[in-house]
């Protein structure tokens, strides 16, 4: 079907009108579409327009173009948070109406590195409990988790199978969380951490880098989150000043 039915150019057309089938179910999550020549066709535009509107799209994450193979609808993100709203993984499986779980990997303790004792201000003789799991949602596996404290905070009946490093500290060592200094970056295919959350080849990861800060301003926790790309979206709200 043509889309030459209004003003404005035809690729902005383009792209509405695949978000509209995409919506509808025309074309599904994780579907291929048809090819460039065949789609063009389908529309009534040239195969530049068509080009022009896949780019966009891709950008935006609606699609995903694999070279030699095809181009794709994308996943819709599962969960989403404002980058603002200081939620832990648990709140965030929460929200989404789905069941957190736990795959625990292992804990140690260590010298704190360089970078340990100028986030956390503490002496090169204090140790730091690493801990590392993978975060569930439903059973599947969705957020690879690094977090760092420094041992003096955690108390000494201090157990695994609490779900929340932020209930962990806020119950058992009295010491609540109110803010972050976060950054977010995006990755491509980690060859460690990406077939632990069984991603496919294509699949990027967004890595979620936090200090997070007690009452008193005191850094208890650093943590570095791997998400599924195409398993969450975070946004961010913005005003002019």
């Amino acid at each position: 079907m043509s889309i030459k039915s209004d003003n404005r150019h035809l690729y902005l057309q383009v792209i509405d009108h695949l978000k509209q089938d995409i919506e509808k179910g025309v074309y599904k999550q994780k579907e291929k579409l048809p090819s460039e020549f065949d789609l063009a066709k389908q529309l009534g535009v040239s195969r530049a327009t068509l080009r022009e509107a896949l780019r966009i799209l891709e950008e935006e994450n609606v699609i995903i173009r694999r070279h030699g193979v095809g181009t794709f609808v994308n996943a819709k993100p599962l969960f989403t948070s404002g980058i603002e709203q200081l939620n832990s993984v648990t709140d965030m499986i929460k929200q989404a109406g789905m069941i957190p779980g736990t795959i625990f990997l292992r804990s140690s303790k260590q010298g704190p590195t360089e970078e340990d004792v100028r986030r956390f201000s503490c002496s090169v003789s204090e140790e730091i409990v690493v801990i590392e799991r993978v975060r569930t949602a439903n059973g599947e596996p969705v957020v690879y988790c690094i977090d760092k404290v420094p041992e003096h905070i955690l108390p000494e009946t201090f157990s695994h199978k609490e779900e929340s490093i932020f209930n962990i500290l806020d119950e058992e060592a009295n010491r609540r969380i109110t803010y972050a200094v976060a950054q977010i970056e995006p990755i491509g295919y980690h060859e460690k951490i990406s077939p632990i959350l069984e991603c496919d080849p294509e699949t990027a990861l967004l890595v979620l880098k936090q200090m997070h800060f007690d009452e008193m301003d005191e850094p208890i926790l650093y943590s570095v989150n791997y998400f599924k790309a195409d398993k969450f979206s975070f946004h961010v709200l913005r005003k002019r000043v």
